[in-house]
């Protein structure tokens, strides 16, 4: 059987189920409109509603990743409203292909390097980066520049016993019940993002070719062991599922370069548009929905996984109970 292979029927019998601020989004850039990516923040800013669960996301712009992601942070209140000294942290970027920087198929160094760097100024105790990636994982760690970058900040700020940047190993991944599921009742789960006081997600903004864009809530695949092309018979679902059992404290979504076309590997540079944005909340479905529209055009009601998982109550899906700010 291939990696991704085990059609409907088996599916269906493995897990034995059954089938706030409101703000003018505009077009996205795909469409080339001018919307929030542009500024002009305080004239799309109106109270939240009144009623229901409200959410915030911060969003900066400019040509430094790393000043970016801190500006975003700040924003939302800084990095100590959401760790506590003491705290072991996973860092999970996106390290899944075998692509450089450029080619955007994976979260951005510079971006990954400088939320490590937060979450020590916050007193973290440890902070562990890592990705169960697609493609060979020596060369994904190397080619994507994320390995290099961790490794030579610890060196330089003598932090090598309390920031790692590692391999996922198969002996780590346990079967984990999943309450409250709506698909996925067990799966095997990473222990060390299991384990972890806090997790900081951190995607990057991309098409996928089956679940229309990558963003926060498809990032967390990475903590799956097992085949995890089983899922996609019920991807929205399973998602929902993952986030549920490990939520993100502060999910910062990468948007330096965006692969606008054949992702999630990408490799053709005339698929990625430099951005310069970094979206950042500690709801992972505000997050998302905010990212999608202003990068994608796409609405969130028009994204099975980012729509289910609001309405499975994993976070704020409506638009008019997100409070967007500038960082």
């Amino acid at each position: 059987m291939s990696r991704c292979g085990m059609d409907r029927r088996q599916f269906l019998k493995c897990f034995g189920t059954t089938a706030g601020t409101a703000v003018a989004w505009g077009s996205g850039l795909m469409a080339g409109g001018s919307n929030l990516l542009s500024g002009g923040f305080g004239s799309l800013l109106r109270d939240a509603a009144a009623a229901g669960n409200s959410a915030q996301v911060a969003v900066a712009s400019g040509a430094s990743a790393a000043d970016n992601v801190r500006r975003a942070v700040d924003a939302l209140g800084g990095i100590k409203t959401i760790l506590s000294r003491g705290d072991v942290v996973v860092l999970k970027p996106n390290i899944g292909w075998d692509r450089t920087p450029e080619q955007a198929a994976n979260t951005d160094p510079d971006v990954v390097v400088a939320l490590a760097e937060l979450c020590l100024s916050a007193g973290a105790k440890e902070v562990r980066v890592f990705d169960r990636t697609c493609n060979e994982p020596r060369r994904c760690y190397v080619n994507s520049g994320i390995q290099r970058a961790i490794e030579t900040y610890a060196r330089k700020h003598h932090a090598g016993d309390s920031l790692r940047v590692y391999h996922v190993e198969d002996r780590k991944f346990q079967r984990t019940d999943i309450a409250g599921a709506l698909v996925l009742r067990e799966w095997d789960l990473y222990r060390d993002a299991l384990e972890a006081d806090k997790i900081v997600n951190v995607p990057v903004a991309k098409h996928h070719s089956l679940a229309t864009v990558t963003l926060g809530l498809k990032n967390m695949m990475g903590v799956m062991g097992r085949n995890r092309g089983q899922i996609h018979f019920y991807l929205p679902e399973c998602l929902a599922d993952i986030n549920r059992r490990i939520p993100s404290h502060l999910t910062v979504i990468d948007a330096t370069r965006v692969l606008l076309r054949n992702g999630p590997s990408g490799g053709n540079l005339e698929d990625v548009k430099a951005v310069g944005k970094i979206f950042a909340s500690a709801d992972v479905v505000a997050a998302d929905v905010v990212a999608a529209e202003a990068i994608f055009g796409l609405k969130a009601r028009n994204v099975d996984h980012i729509r289910k998982a609001g309405e499975a109550g994993i976070g704020v899906a409506d638009p008019s109970r997100i409070r967007l700010v500038e960082g």
